[in-house]
């Protein structure tokens, strides 16, 4: 499945390698925003970039089931420690159509939207 593909990739400080996982229709699904973004192209500037916002990232479990694929991390970002969820959805063809993200506590989400905002001109 892509979802493991996309943790070794992301575990090697491989983002290009993880981004060429996406379907071209992928949709993303941000904690700090309500409407999705879409496309390939836009979702792997998100990546790219909170690939750069987080810092001391990683993946502390995955779970597994027949249609999606969740990998837990946790990460600081400043001063802010953080816990999340990376929810993974793939085709047949093992490519990710569906990447929603879940972060916890509110204090974290924050201060990631904050510097996701500054580096992404939003």
């Amino acid at each position: 499945m892509s979802a493991t593909a996309f943790r070794a990739a992301v575990e090697a400080a491989d983002i290009e390698a993880g981004t060429a996982l996406l379907h071209d229709d992928v949709v993303f699904r941000s904690p700090a925003v309500f409407k999705p973004y879409e496309g390939a192209q836009t979702v792997a500037h998100i990546l790219s970039t909170v690939f750069t916002v987080f810092e001391d990232f990683r993946y502390t479990d995955e779970l597994a089931g027949p249609d999606a694929h969740a990998l837990i991390f946790e990460a600081r970002v400043g001063d802010r420690e953080l816990q999340g969820m990376d929810l993974i959805r793939t085709d047949a063809e093992g490519r990710i159509t569906e990447f929603t993200v879940m972060i916890r506590p509110a204090s974290g989400l924050a201060a990631l939207a904050q510097e996701m905002g500054a580096r992404l001109g939003g």
